[in-house]
C-alpha cells in the first residue's frame, strides 16, 4: 500500500509547488519611483503621536511609514543603514510628539539610522491613480478579448 501512495504524492508535488507561488515582486525601483512621484517636497517634522500603523523597506536608504492608514511619508535615512530591507521591526526616535528629519533616527537592529529627510506622500491620489490604471487595463483585456 505505501509504494502506491508515493508515486501519487510525487505526482501532486509540481502542482502543489504551482498552487503555492508567489507572484512575483514588483521591481524596486519602480516602486520607490511611484512613491517619491507622489512625494511633497521635503519637510523639516512631523508630529506623530508615538506608534505607526505599518512601514515597508524602499531599500538601503528609504521607507515608507504610515502613522495612520492614509498618512504615509517617505522617509530617506543616511547610509549605510544596511539591514532595513531585511528586519521585521523598525522604531523611530522623536524628540517630544515630534520627528525631525537630521535630529531623529530610524533604528534597525540597535543601529541609529539617522533621518535625512521626511516627504509625506498623497497615498489617497496615489491608490486612486492606481484604480484607474487597472481600470484601464482591465478594459483593454477585455477589449483585445
Amino acid at each position: 500500500m505505501r509504494s502506491q501512495v508515493l508515486p501519487v504524492a510525487l505526482a501532486t508535488l509540481p502542482l502543489l509547488v504551482a498552487c503555492s507561488a508567489t507572484p512575483p515582486r514588483q521591481d524596486p525601483e519602480a516602486v520607490r519611483a511611484r512613491y517619491a512621484s507622489y512625494a511633497a517636497e521635503p519637510l523639516d517634522r512631523i508630529t506623530w503621536l508615538g506608534r505607526f500603523d505599518s512601514w515597508e523597506s524602499l531599500g538601503n536608504n528609504q521607507l515608507l511609514v504610515f502613522t495612520t492608514p492614509n498618512a504615509a511619508y517617505l522617509l530617506s535615512v543616511t547610509p549605510p543603514c544596511t539591514d532595513l530591507p531585511f528586519v521585521q521591526r523598525i522604531a523611530l526616535t522623536s524628540t517630544g510628539s515630534t520627528i525631525y528629519a537630521r535630529l531623529d533616527s530610524v533604528i534597525v537592529n540597535n543601529w541609529k539610522c539617522p533621518i535625512a529627510q521626511i516627504r509625506k506622500v498623497d497615498y489617497a491620489r496615489m491608490r486612486a491613480d492606481m484604480r484607474q490604471e487597472a481600470e484601464a487595463a482591465k478594459a483593454v483585456g477585455k477589449r483585445a478579448s
